[in-house]
């Protein structure tokens, strides 16, 4: 029996090789799309999830509140504590701390030094909690005690090509930044003391290197900081997991973390500023990818709501796709009737016929499934240049996702061949042969129905598409009150000390100068386009009571000027103003939070903060210091003539290349032991960019590809329609019917199914995008016209794809079409 419906299936595959075409073409699209979608969402879902433990790690995260308002969201807490947490909580079956660990890192027998930025100091419970493969070393002590450290298998090959690198030594030079460990100058000696395997890509830390806290400790200590790395209630840059004992009950721990937060902090002694509270939540380790944005992210996270539009759209274009195949196999019911009706009086039963169509329908979705694992290989390379991510090829999906994906794959196979086989098996074997069933009109809602579905999902994946591409193009073309174009930023130089530095970057700025193509030059503690890390808690002088958070650059005298803010009153820092390190400047936004009226009431107050006293010097005008995704928050300027973390140089026109290799000869000279780094400012603010652009580009494609697929279903039908109105068309010829009109009456059905499915998409459409647009703190309004251009993009399309399917019958010699019937 199994062959025989092998055997009729490939038949009629061979006989109507056109519809074969189409259906296998349409099928594969959405097979294909489905696959890399699925393949795309379920990275983003592992994340994290190659940990052992973790469904029993959490990530602490602070909250600060002033006056009851939500000042902000920090991925970062105190050192003290996950130690207070283990001590007081059976929960808590043990903590750990990572603080980032940038250094200048070199082994002087290979001649290698690089800049490091992708790891942290770790407690040595780090290796117990989180799953990291050792290669080499003894992980129970190898971030035990002071001057430890493990690198990755890369890292080690890096500094010791084939060497054993264990006990080995590197020099590091730390680098000075918000938080006091390293000084200028400063080295240290290191042991390797583990190697493990290159962390894996998808976890929401990318770690190359490992260094033991405990020289974080003493560090710090060394330089009059005593114990702040481990008792502090003030200083939050580490990140602070908690594991929790097997069976413990995350909710009930939460429930107890606001008394835990008034014991420590919001009723301590020390915080007299009882406007002031910090509140901590938990944060599911596998969590923290999709669903964490907050201050200070370890990296930049992905986005859960994109995650699951992406999987909206999976869903979307492979039923698309399926209904294409229904409409399809119903438009071939004419051609097929009188198979059936002789099948049938040959002695097939219904259900003989029900099994074959079916059948059918699922060889069909098989040959699409091949070709769509044929094609991804070739299409895999280009999905990735559009996400960003290096997703595997053919049908590779783990665990659930493959079975999930399986399994919507046989039920799509099985459902989209149920009604047509429901159908064909029911036609009367004498009303088939008569004729009679020509007329029939059974089904039609139903198909209708399934059309207006098809092209709802087209037209909300176009007005989306066109909302995202203006939602990034707002972001990209507002003014950002700065000026950002033709600047080279350099990252600093750490390696001189702080008391011959300022001779050696005075001689650096001078002969860059002088050496033609560079305007300007200015030093800062963070470039714009990147977060600045530094916070304190900010008052006005002899205000007890009131303190805001906000955010500190360190400046030198040139970076206002430099980059072109606007000054609203006041003065710049100036060498003629010995007591400008002293001094502040404030953006218009720190002006309003403090309580002044104008910028000009501000001028020579104080503020308090994280020094004793500044007096207010200058109010410049609010700039995006990062991309429109966030608000612009208060923001203080301080003078640090010695600041070295970033130069940025402002170039002339011309010729860039020749500039940027001339300022590479210029730090070669001054700077011998610093490697140089640098980076175009244009280029590195856009990248905050980069993830929505992504995600348009994405969303445009495959409403591209939806819409095509909903065209072979519109096609599928007007063939039907066509077929059954051949007559009807031929009489109306003789009658007089011009080409034209034949056209418009073949063409508005289901032009009317497109308005209506515009009806539908327009508010679900709205309501989908208005709710991904209020991740911005500065978005675009959904204009009416987005709705009009989306459903005349689907209107043309339709009449255009019924236009070339009924022109050939329009056009016909009606006698022909008339002696036919």
């Amino acid at each position: 029996m199994l062959l025989n419906h092998l055997k009729l299936a490939f038949r009629n595959l061979t006989k109507g090789k056109g519809y074969a075409a189409i259906n296998l073409l349409g099928l594969s699209i959405g097979i294909i799309c489905c696959l890399m979608l699925f393949q795309y969402v379920a990275r983003e879902k592992s994340y994290d999830t190659f940990h052992e433990k973790a469904d029993r790690l959490v990530r602490l995260r602070m909250d600060v509140y002033e006056k009851g308002r939500l000042a902000q969201l920090s991925a970062t807490t105190y050192p003290a504590v996950g130690r207070a947490l283990k001590k007081e909580f059976p929960e808590v079956e043990d903590y750990c701390r990572l603080l980032a660990a940038p250094v200048l890192l070199s082994n002087p027998d290979r001649n290698v030094k690089t800049m490091e930025t992708k790891g942290y100091y770790a407690d040595a419970s780090f290796l117990n909690m989180f799953t990291l493969p050792f290669e080499q070393g003894d992980p129970r002590t190898a971030l035990d005690g002071p001057n430890k450290m493990i690198l990755s298998e890369d890292m080690a090959r890096k500094y010791f090509g084939n060497e054993d690198p264990i006990g080995r030594r590197l020099t590091i030079s730390g680098q000075p930044t918000y938080y006091p460990i390293w000084k200028h100058g400063q080295t240290e000696s290191f042991e390797v003391t583990g190697v493990f395997r290159n962390y894996p890509t998808n976890s929401h830390l990318s770690i190359s290197y490992l260094v033991s806290y405990q020289t974080a400790v003493d560090l710090i200590r060394k330089g009059g900081g005593k114990d702040l790395a481990e008792t502090s209630w003030g200083w939050y840059d580490q990140y602070t997991y908690l594991q929790l004992r097997p069976g413990a009950n995350p909710a009930r721990l939460q429930s107890q973390l606001p008394a835990f937060a008034d014991r420590h902090i919001n009723s301590s002694a020390g915080n007299k500023l009882q406007e002031l509270r910090n509140e901590f939540y938990l944060i599911p380790l596998i969590d923290i990818h999709l669903y964490s944005h907050d201050v200070e992210e370890a990296e930049a996270n992905g986005d859960s709501k994109t995650v699951y539009f992406l999987f909206l759209v999976a869903i979307l274009i492979i039923v698309i796709a399926w209904v294409n195949y229904t409409n399809l196999a119903t438009a071939r019911s004419l051609e097929r009737s009188r198979e059936v009706g002789v099948r049938k009086v040959l002695g097939a039963s219904r259900g003989d016929l029900i099994r074959q169509f079916l059948f059918e329908s699922l060889l069909m979705n098989t040959l699409a499934l091949v070709l769509a694992i044929a094609l991804s290989y070739g299409l895999a390379p280009l999905f990735n240049r559009l996400t960003g991510e290096q997703l595997p090829t053919g049908l590779h999906l783990a665990g659930r996702w493959l079975a999930g994906f399986l399994a919507l794959f046989f039920a799509g196979a099985f459902l989209s061949g149920l009604y047509p086989a429901f159908v064909l098996s029911g036609y009367q074997p004498v009303s088939v042969l008569k004729g009679l069933f020509k007329n029939s009109t059974k089904g039609i809602w139903l198909r209708k129905g399934l059309i207006i579905g098809q092209f709802t999902a087209s037209i909300l994946l176009i007005g989306g598409t066109i909302i995202v591409y203006q939602q990034v193009s707002y972001m990209r073309n507002q003014q950002l009150g700065f000026n950002i174009h033709q600047t080279l930023v350099l990252d600093g130089a750490g390696s001189f000390g702080d008391s011959t530095y300022r001779t050696v970057y005075q001689s650096f700025r001078n002969d860059l100068l002088q050496a033609g193509g560079v305007k300007n030059v200015t030093a800062s503690s963070e470039v714009i386009g990147k977060e600045i890390l530094f916070g304190a808690n900010t008052r006005r002088a002899g205000v007890q009571n009131e303190s805001y958070l906000m955010y500190y650059l360190g400046v030198d005298y040139d970076f206002i000027p430099a980059f072109g803010l606007r000054q609203l009153a006041g003065r710049n820092f100036s060498t003629s103003f010995p007591h400008d390190k002293k001094a502040a400047i404030l953006n218009e936004t720190a002006v309003r939070t403090l309580g002044y009226a104008s910028p000009e009431e501000a001028l020579h107050q104080y503020t308090r903060g994280f020094v004793d006293s500044l007096e207010i010097i200058g109010v410049v005008s609010d700039y995006h210091h990062q991309g429109l995704q966030k608000a612009i928050g208060p923001q203080v300027f301080i003078l640090r003539p010695d600041v070295r973390d970033y130069y940025s140089l402002k170039l002339e026109t011309g010729d860039i290349r020749g500039t940027v290799d001339a300022v590479k000869n210029i730090w070669a000279r001054h700077f011998p032991a610093d490697p140089f780094n640098y980076f175009f400012l244009d280029d590195f603010f856009d990248r905050q960019y980069k993830a929505d652009q992504e995600f348009g580009k994405v969303f445009g494609l495959f409403a591209l590809l939806a819409i095509g697929i909903a065209c072979f279903g519109l096609l599928g039908l007007s063939a039907y329609n066509v077929v059954q109105r051949t007559k009807e068309i031929g009489i109306r010829k003789v009658l007089g019917a011009t080409v034209k009109q034949l056209l418009y009456i073949l063409s508005r059905d289901f032009v009317t199914l497109v308005l209506v499915a515009l009806v539908i998409a327009a508010p679900l459409t709205w309501w989908l995008m208005d709710n991904w647009l209020r991740d911005f703190a500065y978005r675009i309004h959904i204009a009416w016209w987005v709705f009009a251009v989306a459903g005349a993009l689907a209107v043309l399309i339709a009449i255009l794809t019924v236009v070339f399917q009924s022109w050939r019958t329009a056009n016909a010699n009606p006698v022909k079409n008339l002696r036919t019937e």
